[in-house]
């Protein structure tokens, strides 16, 4: 069965949101914008679009031979679709979960985080890259392996991405808290994209935040702990290439200069923030140092966090 493209369809809609956002946050300040960050942030979403072209002819190769070797076929029944769109997001979390603490699929990732403003012109900046982290054969390929169609994946993978849109605000608060406990808000989301130590590789979820529940990396956005946005070390520029490539060269000057096979290695799969003699700081490393290694529910459970060191 062909499908069409619910991003397509997403993508007026996303800008007519934005520029409510932006009429908003200038009546009532309770957004910020950056005309050259919202401009790198759209340059990006744009090369992600144009990769995603360009690339896709080898996802489609790849899922159409791995649907050759599906154990069942689960065909198109409601309930397959619910159960596609559930496991595809318990999938997205692992994914997710793996692009924060393995620096390959990091590097590919970080683009998406390097921004330090928070609005929704922050959801569309995406990598170009993504194509070579090969996270669409790890992740993509079991569903499709067990029986679920090809296009179902597919099509269920744009919907929690555009799920994904709306979370990425300062505009909206906290939502009633049966929606928190189960839902990813912008509240939870504003939490994975800050800086703040006690805030670090914390909600990888989706669509639905009970996976961070389950899998202990739930953390509430806390009243005493404003969020910080941006990376460890913020790039300083809106260039989009150096934004797509910034961390791809570092893995590159980290390899020419490792000592060792096994430091080479590790300068690409140990997580984000490794180094042989420790100078640098994981995440981690970094909580342990705030005394944040666990997540926390209001400060009184914690230790005063720190902010990373640039």
């Amino acid at each position: 069965m062909d499908l069409f493209d619910p991003i397509q369809i997403a993508i007026p809609f996303f800008v007519l949101l934005i520029i409510a956002e932006l009429i908003f946050a200038r009546q009532t300040g309770r957004a910020r914008f950056e005309p050259k960050d919202s401009g790198a942030s759209l340059a990006m979403g744009l090369g992600n679009t144009v990769a995603g072209v360009a690339f896709a002819g080898i996802a489609a190769t790849w899922y159409g031979f791995v649907e050759t070797l599906a154990v069942f076929d689960f065909g198109w029944a409601w309930y397959v679709w619910i159960a596609c769109f559930v496991l595809d997001d318990f999938v997205y979390y692992w994914s997710h979960r793996l692009a924060h603490t393995v620096r390959w699929f990091w590097a590919d990732h970080v683009t998406h985080h390097s921004s330090q403003h928070y609005n929704l012109t922050t959801a569309l900046r995406q990598p170009w890259f993504n194509v070579f982290t090969l996270k669409f054969i790890w992740f993509g390929s079991w569903m499709i392996l067990l029986g679920f169609p090809p296009a179902m994946v597919a099509f269920c993978g744009a919907l929690n991405l555009i799920y994904q849109f709306w979370i990425h605000t300062e505009v909206i608060g906290r939502l009633p808290a049966p929606i928190e406990a189960v839902m990813n808000t912008p509240s939870h989301h504003r939490v994975h994209h800050a800086t703040n130590a006690v805030y670090l590789d914390r909600n990888y979820a989706g669509v639905f935040i009970i996976w961070d529940r389950l899998f202990g990396t739930f953390q509430a956005e806390l009243d005493e702990e404003p969020c910080r946005y941006g990376i460890i070390r913020n790039l300083g520029t809106y260039n989009p290439l150096r934004i797509a490539v910034h961390e791809w060269w570092g893995i590159a000057k980290d390899i020419a200069s490792a000592r060792t096979v096994r430091d080479a290695l590790a300068y690409v799969f140990a997580p984000p923030g490794w180094s042989p003699d420790g100078s640098r700081l994981t995440t981690k490393a970094i909580k342990r140092e705030a005394g944040v290694e666990k997540p926390v529910r209001s400060m009184d459970e914690a230790r005063p966090a720190v902010s990373p060191a640039e």
